[in-house]
């Protein structure tokens, strides 16, 4: 595994790269950065929760810059904002004709993103179908594009964040129980600012 080196001085604590500062120096950070650099160097999936605006983004930038697989594609998706019937064929791809506005064959951002690693903000939203899928690419790699039933394969590392309870979701029916345990390989939660004030002068 890649070692991580980290760097505290008197006012951050931040990782060897720049873009990467995290400023704090309360416990909470402090437990967030090793963790960051225990499972930084591995390819495991990694699920970060937390409530919006925690810093769960820059969170997964940090494990990605301190990764195997920094210099390959990273690739951002937040499956909130995208409405429910193109969230399929942003992901994985579409035939020309697989439904009304297809009028091309679209590489999905899994195709696009083969060696490097995708960044799934708001999984919690993502609907069923497209669970299902993303479930069959976390256990063998594979895909097929919407509109096709020819299989394709790629090698990407998954990190999630969501900002809900997936316990409660998949306990209400509204996440898959095998997607969240395929995702929850090592979890991160991170906690809002007013559970750690002694960061606040320094930010």
């Amino acid at each position: 595994q890649k070692e991580t080196s980290f760097c505290i001085g008197t006012n951050k604590l931040s990782f060897s790269d720049k873009e990467d500062t995290i400023v704090g120096k309360s416990q909470a950070i402090l437990d967030m950065c090793k963790m960051i650099g225990q499972v930084a160097g591995t390819d495991m999936s990694v699920l970060i929760t937390g409530e919006s605006g925690v810093g769960k983004e820059l969170v997964a930038r940090a494990i990605y810059n301190h990764s195997g697989r920094k210099g390959r594609s990273l690739m951002a998706v937040n499956c909130a904002a995208l409405p429910e019937g193109v969230v399929e064929s942003e992901l994985f791809g579409c035939e020309k004709g697989a439904f009304t506005g297809a009028e091309k064959r679209r590489i999905g951002r899994f195709e696009q993103c083969d060696m490097g690693t995708i960044f799934l903000d708001e999984i919690g939203d993502m609907n069923h179908s497209a669970q299902a899928k993303l479930l069959r690419v976390l256990q063998d790699g594979s895909f097929e594009r919407v509109g096709s039933n020819e299989k394709h394969w790629t090698s990407v590392r998954v990190i999630a964040a969501s900002n809900k309870n997936l316990h409660n979701e998949v306990r209400r029916g509204r996440f898959r129980e095998d997607l969240f345990h395929r995702l929850n390989v090592f979890s991160m939660h991170i906690l809002p600012l007013r559970e750690k004030k002694e960061d606040i002068p320094m930010l």
